[in-house]
């Protein structure tokens, strides 16, 4: 009895308890069961992109970015940080990778002494400068692609 289609019964369905990931509806309720578990530690999401949420506690300012199922946490106050991360841990099967150097085609940068934190994007705009050298990027115009 632990198949969903037995012999005789082939015109039956199964009833899913919980999403298969890689299925559309699996987003979904991923991001719905994150919502709920980190708005149960105080964060609030924001109301112009629902992947960004915030908590501030006094002076402490924390911010937790989602991207698919990798997470971004911005804080000023290592200590804070330091008690979020363990918390994620007993919530989700996660991995700390450190701090953050690149996500999503974007460098960060910091310069701790300075107390500047930063972001470029030259890696890309150097790859779309090569691709445009080399004549493999075509731009789509409605005028003929050279002056000739």
């Amino acid at each position: 009895m632990g198949h969903c289609l037995e012999i005789g019964e082939e015109q039956k369905v199964c009833r899913l308890e919980r999403s298969i990931y890689g299925l559309k509806q699996a987003s979904r309720s991923w991001n719905t069961c994150f919502d709920e578990v980190i708005r149960g530690y105080d964060f609030i999401m924001n109301n112009y992109d629902s992947c960004v949420y915030k908590k501030i506690s006094g002076s402490s300012v924390t911010y937790l970015v989602l991207y698919v199922d990798d997470i971004l946490l911005i804080g000023n106050d290592v200590k804070i940080l330091g008690d979020i991360k363990p918390w994620l841990s007993t919530q989700f099967s996660m991995k700390d990778m450190g701090e953050a150097s690149y996500i999503l085609g974007i460098k960060i940068y910091r310069d701790r002494s300075e107390r500047m934190l930063g972001h470029t994007q030259s890696s890309y705009i150097e790859k779309v400068l090569k691709r445009i050298q080399d004549g493999t990027l075509k731009m789509r115009t409605p005028s003929h692609e050279t002056w000739d």
